[in-house]
């Protein structure tokens, strides 16, 4: 029974229902109702702001709200009152949603009687309360499990922390009953300690791992015993630098030309210094040697030397090959002039082309010392990759018990690549696949287009490729030796550098190819190399080249080698060019100014990069820029691993050509220059 007075706010418009409800309510026998009336929903929720009420009796259609909308404004405001709604629609559908909503009861205004309505009153009341009274003990007990979850996870806490303690206690007293005996042991030299007598009492984890003997089975035997030293050229045992040391009392080193005979029978290069252990009074009792594989090291010494070696034979060949390149342009150039007046049936245009090829052959193996000496990017062209395979392999000295077979995919695309440096590429894996077919065999060579889009080749590639594709039938490669082919001095042939197949990978990864090897042991090896297919088409039509120009054009050629300019510049007057020459860059510059303040400017300069105790191409073209900023330039050098050879127009030049050259390359080249 409910004996405080229950407050009712009614929301109702009409004031004849709401005497009805008043007269509803005062005729309750058990429970006493005080009831506000208010015919406005706003006057209602206004009313609600001011006021404690129990209850709200809710008409939906009001003056200044209709429908659901009205319970679900009064519904935001007092969420936690029981709302009972008194309507006269008597929509089933309509009271189900209100109850969902949260509405205590729906009731039809025709139906509710007031026995019926105080019974809804009072069991909405309940109802709320139970909810309340519910909703409370559910927060009590969600807060009492919290509290209990945090004091039980303070404990946890507590006992981490104390266990953790403990353990570090533990840790810090068994570190420090460790320490004097694993001092030795965690330093990076190897230790060993002996007695008066030459017999090991110590011995550190590194000692064992360079030695071969664990500590427990050198304990006790002789130093000489386990730590054997001998002469690496004549394999006789050294002198004890232990027993050294006792009869001294003196620090010894050993040996350059030492080496450790380790148990397992391999050698070992050492540096080792042993000192006397003395006591307080000075008396010896013992001694210690301490001592570090330099194996490793020396090999790297060796591999530098060969790489200072190797960088003197380039600075060597760089010299050379400039000289060497002019000879060959000069050579190159009077065979192109002889070429062109001859019939392309005539036996000496058959014996010019071939001496063209040699000079070309001559020019690849300048190349070859720069290419891995000096790493010099690639001077790169549009180029036919199938002319570049027969060209490698009519040109590689085979075995005659060898084979060749070529395969060409049916339109292949070109390649943007070095010549030189990728004919070298394959003439390098040509050579590797004779050597492993000692007895002679077939090699097939084959090229076909690849695209990677779907990451089916390569994941780390994608775009299009042409995949040349070199296969033997020789010995394969180990599976120790896999990994390791293609590193700078690895090889397994007797009196070989190791450096054709580092050779190979270097240029493929500077061209941003890549290469992949497949191998069978007795079976053969096949050697894929993956080029990046260039987008643009190659030009075969050459005839066009030779066309003089309508209007007499302006070359200038600045070169410090007399017969280089003559020959280049009898091509160029021959096509209809006028030239002129200079020996330097300041006699271009000279030239160049005079020419442009007499209104007769060049319309062309081709200059060599290197002048020996002068001016070179680079530095005259930026002075050349300051007189004329639309001056157009081409370089030209016999080194060709120059970075302005392979980036020539951040340094400002219009077009490049690698020295030697034919004909057909310079006047290519001057036309591009000329027409762009």
């Amino acid at each position: 029974m409910i004996n405080n007075p229950i407050r009712v706010l009614l929301v109702e418009d009409d004031h004849r229902y709401a005497d009805l409800i008043s007269m509803f309510l005062a005729r309750g026998k058990d429970t006493r109702f005080e009831l506000e009336w208010s015919d406005r929903l706003q006057t209602g929720l206004d009313r609600l702001r001011e006021e404690e009420f129990d209850l709200v009796l809710l008409d939906l259609n009001l003056p200044d709200s209709g429908g659901l909308d009205t319970f679900v404004r009064m519904y935001k405001q007092v969420s936690k009152l029981p709302i009972i709604i008194l309507t006269g629609n008597d929509d089933e559908t309509l009271a189900v949603k209100a109850v969902h909503m949260g509405a205590q009861d729906y009731l039809i205004k025709g139906d509710a009687n007031g026995e019926h309505l105080i019974r809804s009153i009072r069991y909405a009341i309940e109802r709320k309360r139970s909810e309340e009274l519910l909703r409370r003990a559910h927060d009590e007990l969600e807060n009492r499990v919290e509290e209990r979850t945090r004091e039980l996870r303070e404990i946890n806490e507590s006992l981490k922390r104390e266990i953790a303690e403990r353990k570090r206690i533990e840790e810090a007293l068994a570190a420090e009953k460790e320490r004097l005996t694993v001092t030795l042991r965690s330093i990076g030299d190897g230790v060993i300690a002996t007695d008066t007598e030459g017999r090991i009492v110590l011995m550190n984890r590194v000692a064992e791992q360079i030695t071969g003997w664990q500590k427990e089975e050198a304990m006790g035997k002789s130093f000489a015993e386990v730590f054997c030293i001998v002469k690496v050229q004549s394999g006789e045992a050294s002198e004890n630098p232990v027993e050294r040391t006792i009869k001294t009392d003196r620090i010894v080193y050993l040996p350059k030309d030492a080496v450790l005979a380790a148990r397992d029978g391999g050698q070992k290069f050492v540096s080792a210094t042993s000192s006397p252990i003395h006591d307080k009074d000075s008396n010896i009792v013992g001694v210690v040697l301490v001592f570090r594989d330099i194996t490793e090291r020396k090999k790297i010494e060796e591999e530098l030397l060969k790489a200072q070696k190797l960088e003197s034979i380039g600075v060597l060949a760089g010299g050379l090959a400039h000289d060497f390149n002019n000879l060959l342009t000069v050579m190159l150039g009077n065979i192109s002039l002889s070429k062109i007046h001859l019939d392309t049936e005539d036996r000496i245009y058959t014996r010019l082309s071939e001496a063209e090829k040699a000079c070309f052959r001559a020019r690849d193996l300048t190349k070859q010392l720069l290419t891995f000496s000096k790493g010099g990017a690639p001077v790169k062209k549009i180029t036919s990759v199938m002319n570049l395979l027969r060209e490698s392999i009519d040109f590689t000295p085979y075995d005659p018990a060898v084979r060749y077979e070529l395969s060409v995919e049916e339109d292949l695309w070109p390649a943007e690549i070095d010549e030189g440096q990728i004919i070298q590429v394959i003439k390098n894996l040509l050579l590797n696949a004779e050597e492993s077919m000692p007895d002679g065999g077939l090699i097939k060579v084959s090229a076909q287009n690849i695209t990677n889009e779907d990451r089916t080749v390569n994941a780390d590639h994608l775009g299009r490729y042409v995949k040349i594709t070199i296969q033997d039938q020789g010995v394969g490669i180990s599976e120790e030796h896999l990994s390791k082919i293609f590193d700078p001095y690895f090889t397994t042939k007797k009196g070989a550098g190791g450096l054709g197949l580092a050779v190979v990978y270097s240029i493929v990864r500077n061209h941003h190819g890549y290469v992949e090897v497949e191998t069978d042991r007795g079976r053969g090896t096949k050697f894929h190399v993956y080029l990046p297919a260039s987008v643009q088409e190659l030009q075969m039509n050459e005839d066009k080249l030779f066309e003089k120009p309508l209007v007499k054009r302006k070359v200038l050629i600045m070169d410090d080698e007399e017969i280089v300019r003559e020959a280049s510049g009898e091509v160029l007057a021959m096509l209809g060019y006028e030239v002129d020459y200079a020996g330097d860059g300041e006699e271009a510059i000279q030239k160049y100014r005079s020419a442009k303040e007499s209104g007769e400017r060049f319309d062309l300069v081709i200059m060599d990069l290197t002048v020996p105790g002068g001016m070179g191409g680079k530095e005259a073209l930026e002075e050349l820029r300051r007189i004329d900023p639309e001056v157009k330039a081409i370089v030209s050098s016999g080194y060709s691993n120059d970075p302005v050879m392979s980036d020539y127009r951040k340094y400002g030049f219009d077009g490049v050509v690698a020295k030697p050259y034919k004909i057909e390359e310079l006047t290519k080249v001057v036309k591009k220059v000329m027409e762009n």
